[in-house]
């Protein structure tokens, strides 16, 4: 409740700064007819929605795509205004009515453009998603240079390139490479936190940790993979490793493991500029 609230409070801020000398009038005029949905696709997910009217409806099909539709053919509205609040950006666009699109001229996909976008100082946002996209595009664009750990087992041979870090973020640089004449179907590649040292007597603890952000969906590869994973900020005791576990789909045990220790973290490069 405290985030909404604060997440409020920045929204009507910025768009008493932003758009103070914005008038209805001077909003970018998207129409919608009644038998037509319209869809706003915002660059990054979109946080908070305001549709001034009840005659229309609108959802978030996935995080960054807004749509909206009239209620019913028969309930009517002069215009209106929807306002889109992203991580770092707030929009506001000027709906107008019009007739059933028979003849498919009505625009349905509509981009919000950083034209139409305002700056938003959210204090609960560090980097936005396209920031994220971009820095991590940037390590995988450059030559990775001697792994920092690496790991081999059935013909595979693991990497962890490089660790960065920038503000409260973790880049983590990860690369597999494939020997043999399989290809490697990914089942999936687990990040965990576990005890250091494992004896008979001891219970194993395992605590997964998610990436905040992944470079690229890869499901499979022949001979090479590389992607770039993007973590909050991690601590965790001396006694602890950051295990990168990668296993196979199918009855298969062609299994990885890459281990990092707590100070491999600490001892991160800061983010090239």
């Amino acid at each position: 409740m405290k985030k909404y609230l604060l997440l409020l409070a920045v929204i009507i801020t910025a768009a008493g700064q932003g758009f103070a000398q914005l008038k209805k009038r001077d909003l970018p005029v998207v129409y919608l007819p009644g038998n037509v949905s319209v869809h706003f696709v915002s660059p990054e997910p979109i946080r908070f929605v305001d549709i001034s009217v009840k005659a229309i409806s609108g959802d978030l099909p996935v995080p960054n795509i807004l749509r909206i539709h009239t209620h019913d053919s028969i309930t009517r509205f002069n215009d209106a205004v929807v306002t889109i609040t992203g991580e770092k950006f707030i929009a506001q666009y000027r709906i107008v009515p019009c007739q059933d699109d028979h003849d498919g001229t009505v625009q349905t996909e509509i981009a919000v453009e950083p034209s139409d976008c305002r700056p938003l100082d959210n204090p609960d946002i560090g980097l936005s998603q396209p920031e994220l996209k971009a820095n991590a595009l940037r390590l995988l664009s450059m030559r990775p240079d001697d792994p920092a750990e690496k790991v081999k087992a059935f013909d595979l041979l693991g990497f962890l390139y490089h660790i960065y870090t920038l503000d409260d973020y973790i880049f983590l640089d990860i690369g597999f490479r494939n020997k043999t004449r399989l290809p490697y179907t990914i089942d999936q590649l687990h990040f965990s936190i576990e005890d250091k040292k494992v004896t008979k007597a001891s219970t194993v603890q395992s605590v997964e940790v998610k990436p905040f952000f992944v470079l690229q969906d890869i499901p499979a590869f022949n001979k090479y993979y590389r992607n770039i994973f993007v973590f909050k900020k991690l601590t965790f005791p001396g006694n602890k490793v950051f295990c990168i576990g990668l296993s196979e789909k199918q009855l298969s045990g062609r299994t990885l493991t890459l281990k990092a220790d707590y100070k491999d973290l600490l001892h991160a490069d800061v983010f090239p500029r």
